[in-house]
């Protein structure tokens, strides 16, 4: 994939799929867009991916940062109109995912939330360690970043690779950023009258064994505010289960039957 740029912008993988829906990722804290590597393969069998990369000294808003990828999936969209759009996003990006949706819902057909970070308010000693971290120097910020990866994952289920890239993407975000996306969402907020009116299928899926959120508590909320949404629970998958070797989220949504028909997505596609 390639460098990120200044500011927010969309990677993609080497292989290309115009004429298959567009799967739109929103990454995690980290921003990096690269978590995706170990199911890319997966979902290239049925989607155009693109990854959402955020510059690591970005500190815009929310509001900022739903602007720029509604703005960003307009500009996908307009190059091949008329097929479906699947938005996902996993923890941060679940957040974000949600706040997309409802800025411009009819450009989405589908959303899927990984473990969404709505829930990190019921987590005070997080938000405490958050506020923390800016006193902590850099240097041993990024040495002692080895000690989150546990409550960031089951460490035993993920491949070497993929480990080391959750570490080079933990360790890629400087303390001020980190502090800042937390306070992102410490501070977000969804009301449920907005959300109840929000139409579109919604795939919750939740780690069931989560030790960072309250994954599953915070996907059957979901679940019950969003109209047309329903939950899956990963019973042996941590926070940042889409890395884990056995999650194949390609194969979790066609056996949830969340896959529009082929037939009609080349239909969109031809009108």
């Amino acid at each position: 994939m390639p460098e990120v740029k200044s500011r927010p912008c969309f990677l993609t993988p080497s292989r290309m799929n115009p004429d298959h829906p567009l799967f739109v990722f929103l990454p995690g804290m980290d921003g990096t867009g690269q978590l995706l590597r170990s199911q890319t393969t997966g979902l290239e069998s049925g989607f155009d991916i693109r990854c959402l990369a955020i510059p690591a000294d970005d500190l815009t808003s929310w509001e900022e940062l739903t602007e720029q990828v509604v703005a960003l999936v307009e500009a996908e969209v307009k190059k091949q109109p008329n097929r479906s759009v699947y938005l996902c996003g996993e923890s941060f990006g679940g957040c974000l995912a949600m706040k997309v949706a409802l800025r411009s819902p009819k450009l989405f057909d589908r959303m899927i939330l990984v473990n969404p970070a709505s829930s990190l308010n019921q987590r005070p000693w997080l938000r405490l360690g958050a506020q923390l971290t800016h006193l902590v120097p850099e240097l041993i910020y990024r040495l002692g970043a080895v000690w989150l990866l546990p409550f960031l994952a089951h460490l035993e289920r993920i491949l070497p690779g993929d480990r080391q890239a959750l570490l080079d993407a933990v360790r890629s975000v400087p303390p001020k950023t980190i502090v800042w996306r937390i306070s992102l969402v410490r501070d977000f907020h969804m009301e449920e009258s907005k959300l109840r009116s929000l139409n579109l299928p919604v795939l919750a899926i939740a780690g069931g064994a989560d030790r960072l959120l309250p994954s599953v508590a915070e996907a059957q909320h979901l679940a019950s505010v969003l109209p047309n949404a329903k939950m899956l629970v990963l019973p042996r998958c941590g926070h940042a289960c889409l890395l884990e070797a056995d999650v194949n989220l390609y194969e979790i949504m066609k056996a949830e039957n969340f896959l529009e028909s082929r037939e009609k997505n080349l239909a969109n596609i031809s009108s």
